[in-house]
């Protein structure tokens, strides 16, 4: 607290009239040379000014007058040490205040000012009051400030010049002045009363420790200068910082009372380092849940990466949130990409390994791979230096080989890379103005249960969310608007890539996504991507389209649901697999549900497809995809169909396909309709006996006519003559050279006009 509590407490000396015998002739230390039975000195009973007091004959350099008592020095007090004194006789001696101070383990406290201003006396007969003041903080004023160390003072005065003198001094006065500095009614505590220096040099977090403990719940103040903190500092009242602190890297500030990133601001001097310590403190210590940002915007220079902020860090599970502010990137070589292309070897047998990498330790944890053979959104997981291998995110399709690769770190705004678990983290209502210089969150090796609710990504250079491992488990994206920098470029130019996840079970839900190159890359299953509109146009007037949903698991129980899929394709492909090829003990494409979503394109070409297939090796079939109630818009000129199979690597086994369900959508501006089951009518006008009824058009991804649910005549049949038929036909499948058609066969020519339910797939 900032006033000492000094009721009770012994400072006032005794009188010079009872004795001198506690009165020192040096610095009043135990066992001192005394004034007693000095002939120097005698007492004087009654002087006409002060009463009792004693006169002194001047005889050394250096006279000292030192009471013995040990004067308590509390920490927060302040004590003023007064003598009135006149000379008598002889030579006129100058006089100040001194003092010895005394540390807790009784010795002496060296570096200290232990006197007051010096002054010298006027004429003969003439009383003047000589002071200084003594406290533990350096304020104005104040002209012994001892700081936290000493524990005691032995007071008194000096006499300097001139010898032979005589003088009389009244009784040594020491009185409790803190109220002069610092009132009862105040509610804040100075750390400089409990000896802060705030120098830069002196350690000040004992008097940082002391100032809080007795604080009592009242704000605690850090005036200007620069404190040095040499280690860990926990500070439970609230702070308010003039002055700025300095800390060692691995060191970390606890602001308990006070935790919000202003705070640090003011405590550091600097945004970006100020964000470093609030993150340090907010991942490495438990009694933080929340960083408020308070609405501030932060100019960060550098990326905040975590292994880097809190060395000790290794894993992390409980709740924690930042939010609430702006974090503005400014450009500069911290965030510039690294690139390195080197040479690696690939067994589809070690599936997650390239091995004999040339130049292994310069390739960063966290880099892109590019190259042939190489997937989409596939990172370096770790690497093994003396081994000179990496660990990938995902296999390579590209089979066995060694090849060429190139490796790109992007530089993100928070990296959590490098953690080997991390769950439970809440990134909301943040504004990333991200300027084309840096990429957003890079996610965890492992981990579970990251959430992005309400935030502003705006102009990433290379990412949104990046993930290199599983730290995606679960990872929630609510209500988030994705704006690209590449807007003015043509779809098929952008490099740009959102969101991608390694792991199951995401949600994805109302975000905006903006003229990315790809909206999401989403390996696992059991994502629910729901009430999202991502668009990916340009204002090219006949422009391409590309993917902005990439789904790289065949077999993935996902559910794309309520979107608006705006200019782009959902792709669907096995490019994760490092034998890409069908065999029977694995599985295909399946488990996924398209449902409830709006379609829309413009100004594309006939050939565009919002849902396209593509098998990165041979075999393969689909084995459960349910298509409903979505609505297709074409603007501009029609498109032919609205899925399609991508054959650049392997068509798909149409002789296989199962549990198919197209229906329920509706189609603007596509010139061909598609539904499994799908009910055509087919009129023939001409007699005969073998009906061709194409349907290769009318079924998704021009699949075969492989079953018949049903066939029901709506006109009467006859034959040749006229005459009635009543037979029932029977059908055959899988008829024409793309096995697209079925035939109608009856006993003898027939016309008039049927109804049939066909269908692409076994639904068993």
């Amino acid at each position: 607290m900032n006033i000492a509590i000094t009721a009770g407490v012994q400072l006032m000396p005794p009188s010079f009239a009872a004795g001198l015998s506690v009165w020192s002739r040096e610095y009043g230390t135990p066992g001192s040379a005394t004034w007693e039975n000095q002939a120097n000195a005698a007492i004087v009973a009654a002087d006409q000014d002060f009463g009792p007091c004693l006169e002194i004959n001047k005889a050394e350099d250096t006279t000292r007058l030192r009471y013995m008592g040990e004067t308590p020095i509390l920490p927060g007090t302040y004590l003023r040490v007064s003598a009135r004194i006149k000379a008598m006789a002889g030579a006129r001696p100058a006089v100040r205040i001194a003092g010895w101070a005394g540390g807790a383990d009784r010795g002496h406290v060296a570096g200290l000012d232990e006197t007051g201003p010096l002054r010298g006396l006027p004429d003969y007969g003439e009383v003047i009051e000589i002071s200084a003041i003594v406290g533990t903080g350096q304020r104005g004023g104040v002209d012994m400030p001892w700081g936290a160390e000493p524990v005691y003072g032995h007071f008194g005065l000096d006499l300097t010049g001139a010898n032979g003198g005589a003088v009389r001094i009244e009784s040594i006065r020491v009185e409790d002045v803190t109220s002069t500095y610092l009132r009862d009614m105040m509610d804040w505590v100075d750390v400089r009363d409990f000896g802060a220096m705030g120098n830069g040099t002196a350690d000040d977090r004992a008097a940082f420790i002391a100032a809080d403990k007795a604080a009592g719940g009242r704000v605690l103040v850090v005036p200007a200068g620069s404190y040095r903190i040499g280690s860990d500092l926990t500070l439970k009242s609230p702070v308010r910082f003039t002055g700025t602190l300095t800390m060692p890297r691995a060191a970390r500030l606890a602001l308990m009372g006070s935790f919000d990133y202003p705070t640090y601001a003011a405590a550091f001097g600097d945004e970006t380092e100020a964000l470093k310590r609030a993150l340090q403190a907010l991942f490495g210590y438990t009694d933080h849940c929340e960083l408020n940002l308070c609405g501030r915007r932060i100019d960060l220079t550098e990326p905040m990466i975590m292994t880097e902020l809190a060395p000790d860090l290794t894993s992390f599970q409980n709740r924690r949130q930042i939010c609430n502010g702006q974090i503005n990137v400014v450009d500069g070589p911290a965030w510039a990409n690294r690139a390195v292309t080197s040479q690696a070897t690939y067994d589809p047998a070690n599936q997650m390994v390239l091995s004999n990498v040339a130049n292994v330790a310069n390739i960063e944890v966290g880099s892109l791979i590019t190259g042939a053979g190489v997937g989409r959104e596939i990172y370096v997981k770790a690497k093994n230096v003396g081994a000179a291998t990496l660990t990938l995110s995902q296999p390579l399709y590209g089979g066995a080989g060694t090849r060429s690769y190139r490796f790109e770190r992007f530089r993100y705004v928070f990296d959590f890379l490098g953690i080997e678990s991390a769950s439970n983290v809440i990134l909301s209502e943040l504004d990333f103005s991200l300027n084309g210089a840096a990429s957003c969150l890079m996610l965890p090796t492992e981990g579970r249960m990251f959430q992005f609710r309400d935030c502003y990504i705006h102009s990433p250079r290379d990412r949104g969310i990046t993930s290199a491992g599983r730290g995606c488990q679960d990872l929630h994206v609510d209500r988030c608007h994705f704006l690209s920098s590449e807007m003015g470029l043509p779809a098929q130019d952008r490099k740009s890539v959102a969101i991608n996840v390694n792991a199951n079970d995401t949600k994805i839900r109302e975000n905006r996504v903006v003229r990315f190159g790809t909206f999401m890359v989403a390996d696992g299953g059991g994502h629910l991507i729901v009430g999202n509109h991502w668009f990916q146009g340009d204002d090219t007037e006949i422009g391409k389209r590309v993917p902005g949903l990439v789904l790289t698991n065949g077999n993935n129980k996902s559910v794309i649901t309520g979107n608006y899929i705006d200019n782009c394709i959902i792709e669907w492909t096995n490019e994760y697999s490092a034998a890409p090829d069908f065999a029977n003990n694995t599985w295909s494409f399946g488990g996924l549900t398209v449902t409830g979503n709006h379609f829309f394109v413009h100004g594309v070409l006939s050939d565009f497809a919002w849902l396209s297939i593509r098998p990165y090796g041979t075999g393969h079939y689909i084995q459960g995809l349910t298509v409903t109630n979505n609505v297709f818009l074409v603007g501009g000129p029609k498109i032919q169909r609205i899925e399609k199979v991508d054959t650049s690597f392997a068509d798909l086994d149409y002789g296989r396909m199962r549990n198919i369900l197209f229906a329920g959508n509706t189609f603007n501006g596509v010139l061909d309709y598609v539904a499994n089951p799908v009910q055509i009518s087919h009129n023939q006008a001409t007699a005969q006996a073998s009906w061709v009824v194409p349907l290769a058009q009318k079924l998704p991804f021009k699949g075969w006519a492989r079953n018949v649910d049903s066939l029901t005549a709506v006109s009467m049949m006859t034959d040749g003559g006229g005459g009635r038929v009543t037979e029932m036909p029977w059908v055959r499948a899988l008829q024409g050279s793309d096995k697209g058609s079925l035939q109608v066969e009856w006993s003898k020519p027939v016309k008039g006009q049927v109804a049939i339910m066909a269908r692409m797939d076994d639904p068993s």
